[in-house]
């Protein structure tokens, strides 16, 4: 398998997570933030703040992976790692367990970021253009 196969699969399995993962906040699916010992409720406000961050993170890489706009998707990708990297600093700051703070957001944090990475190698290989004959 090619490297921009494998590379798209990535950020498809990172966009259809993303979206998976802000719709289940948004609809009352059950999904609790892995690793806060103090959950915010859910007239809080909280669960709606974070499942419309992660439905807006998923839509915008999703629409670039669909359009073909590889360059610009392995920024946002870069940009939305962002996101679980700032969830393992909360869970930490706030007591929860560092197992789970870096076994799930960190790592997940860090395949955002390979993914992304990944694409802007791939992108950032320009064609060699052919020298032009020269006239006689």
């Amino acid at each position: 398998m090619s490297p921009k196969k494998i590379n798209t699969v990535l950020a498809a399995v990172v966009v259809l997570f993303t979206l998976y993962l802000g719709l289940s906040f948004v609809l009352p699916l059950g999904t609790a933030f892995p690793g806060l010992p103090n959950w915010p409720g859910d007239d809080s406000g909280f669960p709606l703040v974070k499942g419309s961050r992660e439905i807006a993170m998923g839509l915008a890489a999703g629409v670039l992976l669909v359009t073909g706009h590889r360059r610009a998707l392995g920024w946002v990708l870069l940009m939305t790692a962002v996101a679980p990297f700032g969830d393992m600093v909360n869970v930490l700051a706030h007591g929860g367990p560092a197992a789970t703070a870096f076994g799930i957001h960190g790592l997940t944090s860090t395949l955002i970021a390979v993914t992304g990475s990944l694409i802007l190698r791939e992108t950032s290989k320009a064609p060699k253009l052919e020298e032009a004959p020269q006239p006689a």
